[in-house]
């Protein structure tokens, strides 16, 4: 497994594996101490160790977010065989120009008002660390990899895993 430090080349990685992947599932700590977990849509941004959302602010997980801040953001493509796991602290608030640099009409199904929405809020999630498997999507280097190892004895090591560690913020 690799481990990786806060670098740039390391926050270029994980924004290359979840660039792709338009739905995280972001688990929350309920105010009954369950965890609760519902699908978000990622907004388009160039990493940089923060990852965008719009929420509505009479949402359950608003109110979760105000007793537990830490959350995990679940990606994966089995398409592509990858698979990552984000976690960080969120934060709620309302920033104008924000919204509007990350708006898309098409969220006028959730925010009928659009950026005048009185519901509309930003949920910004600071990435703490990232843990990620990247294998390669042809099954025939599956196979391969799969019959090296029975020759060899060694493992099955099907693809790239790794961690990501960010410095706090």
């Amino acid at each position: 497994m690799n481990v990786a430090t806060h670098d740039d080349r390391a926050v270029e990685r994980l924004g290359e594996l979840i660039n792709d992947i338009q739905i995280a599932m972001l688990t929350t700590i309920g105010l009954d101490g369950a965890l609760h977990s519902r699908p978000m849509a990622t907004q388009k941004t160039k990493f940089d160790g923060e990852l965008w959302f719009f929420t509505k602010g009479s949402s359950l997980k608003v109110d979760e977010l105000g007793e537990h801040r830490r959350v995990n953001l679940s990606y994966a493509d089995p398409k592509h065989q990858r698979y990552v796991s984000v976690s960080g602290m969120a934060s709620l608030f309302r920033d104008r120009a924000k919204e509007e640099e990350l708006w898309n009409p098409l969220y006028k199904a959730w925010f009928p008002d659009g950026l005048d929405d009185p519901d509309l809020m930003l949920l910004r999630v600071t990435v703490e660390e990232a843990e990620y498997w990247d294998a390669p999507s042809n099954s025939m280097m599956h196979i391969v990899g799969f019959v090296k190892a029975l020759v060899t004895g060694k493992e099955y090591e099907p693809g790239e895993h790794g961690e990501i560690k960010m410095p706090p913020r």
